[in-house]
């Protein structure tokens, strides 16, 4: 392929990646996005292998329908809540490719005055990135899948180790940058970087699972950018750079959520992860029980009703129920909305690709900053399976969970919690919103229960 026909359809593969992230960023257009950004990639790799000498077309067959098998089973059968697992483990493979295509190259060229100092140093780079992405995001994958324990695990000397590991980790880079011994120093470097992982990841609670997904999104991306340096590749190395900026963002704005900075996710040992229960102290306390037919009497009844959807929603996939519940609150002249916190169910975005699809509406789902004002003046909030991202306590300078910006649901005049028990949430503390007396507890399966609200309201 001529160089200039290359350049130009790496160019318009660029192109097509910047727009398809942007569309990325709303429901309404991320199919749109997605298929953009696919149609980049699918450019991208043609014109790759007519541009490079190919050594084996048939092993280059076999892996492209073996990876869009894997592909097209995992979209059809990977539940919307198991879609953080599923991104870590895409991030763990990719940061694991990245990291052995540039020992690839390295290896492939021999010796340090075919390779050059720069290239030497990126692939070093590519290597440890990618490496530290591939068992962290094993470590994730484990803890959010309840193969590995959720609750922060840590160690004697927990810091000082890891520090150690990490000087140890220059050490071998700059022994592979100038021993030109790469056949060594690849391995030593990999296998330090991929302790290196676990020891970072294991510490860290389950509830902060989702941020750490975030941020080894944003290493892969780094470690492919590092690849693309090492293969003389532009559009690699633009494609890394825009997932690694896309990272770093979404890292940012979900510790922003959350009111903690990078550094107290990463070593803060927050997040039991199991949820098994409460403080202690809850069974001194008394809650108001209802019942589908009472729920339904007070919601058939109001003027405004703002549902909260938490992961309890989506664990039961109760979707569906939800837009049942609200075309029939609708057809009574009932104001529906839903309020959306920006880390409600595992992950930004999760909740709105739930809800959408079953078909509701974009305009009734509404941020956490819009919607707050707006609890004071409704009559009815139903909350479905949330937790944390409704508890008061967050108002309490002393509470862990301090600063976090919540929903304002217990200014409401009205609330009713769906939940199966009063087992606490991520933060692993109880919720005093379970206990005010303008909150009756609706305890079963948000699936169950939305199905006999629609019934009574509709009999109502």
């Amino acid at each position: 392929m001529p160089e200039f026909v290359l350049d130009l359809v790496y160019v318009g593969s660029a192109v097509l990646f910047v727009f398809g992230l942007k569309q990325l960023g709303s429901p309404v257009t991320a199919r749109r996005g997605n298929a953009l950004a696919s149609t980049a990639m699918l450019l991208a790799i043609v014109a790759t292998l007519f541009d490079r000498q190919i050594l084996t077309w048939e092993l280059i067959a076999v892996g492209l329908i073996l990876g869009s098998l894997v592909g097209v089973v995992l979209a059809r059968t990977v539940k919307m809540t198991d879609m953080p697992q599923l991104v870590g483990v895409f991030n763990g493979l990719g940061g694991g490719a990245s990291g052995l295509v540039a020992a690839a190259e390295l290896l492939r060229a021999g010796d340090a005055a075919a390779v050059g100092t720069a290239a030497a140093i990126t692939a070093a780079a590519g290597i440890l990135i990618g490496s530290v992405t591939l068992s962290g995001s094993s470590i994730a994958f484990g803890k959010l899948q309840g193969f590995i324990p959720g609750r922060p695990l840590t160690y004697p000397l927990q810091r000082t180790l890891n520090f150690l590991l990490f000087i140890g980790l220059l050490g071998a880079a700059g022994y592979l940058v100038s021993s030109g011994d790469y056949l060594f120093a690849v391995g030593l470097l990999a296998c330090m970087a991929l302790l290196l992982g676990v020891l970072l990841v294991l510490p860290i609670g389950g509830a902060d699972m989702p941020v750490v997904i975030s941020l080894l999104n944003s290493y892969s991306g780094i470690a492919a950018s590092a690849a693309g340096f090492v293969l003389g590749n532009p559009l690699l190395v633009l494609a890394g750079a825009l997932v690694g900026a896309a990272g770093l963002i979404l890292t940012r704005l979900m510790c922003k959520a959350m009111n903690r900075s990078l550094a107290n996710v990463a070593f803060g040992a927050f997040g039991s992860g199991d949820s098994a229960g409460a403080t202690g102290d809850e069974g001194e306390k008394t809650v108001r029980r209802t019942s589908p037919e009472e729920a339904a009497l007070l919601l058939a009844y109001a003027s405004s009703v703002v549902i909260v959807p938490g992961y309890g929603l989506a664990v039961a996939q109760a979707q569906h129920e939800a837009k049942k519940l609200v075309d029939l609150l609708e057809q009574r002249g009932v104001g529906v909305k839903f309020a959306i916190h920006p880390v409600a169910g595992r992950m930004p975005g999760h909740m709105n690709v739930l809800l959408a699809e079953a078909d509701i509406p974009y305009d009734i789902l509404v941020d956490l900053d819009d919607i707050n004002p707006e609890f004071g003046r409704t009559d009815v909030v139903v909350v479905l399976g949330a937790n944390d991202v409704v508890n008061p306590l967050a108002r309490d300078p002393s509470s862990i969970i301090a600063g976090m910006p919540i929903l304002d649901v217990d200014r409401a005049q009205s609330v009713i919690v769906v939940k199966r028990s009063l087992s606490a949430g991520f933060a692993g503390i109880d919720n005093p919103l379970f206990y005010l007396d303008r909150t009756l507890m609706l305890f079963a399966d948000a699936g169950d229960a939305l199905q006999g609200i629609s019934r009574e309201v509709r009999e109502a």
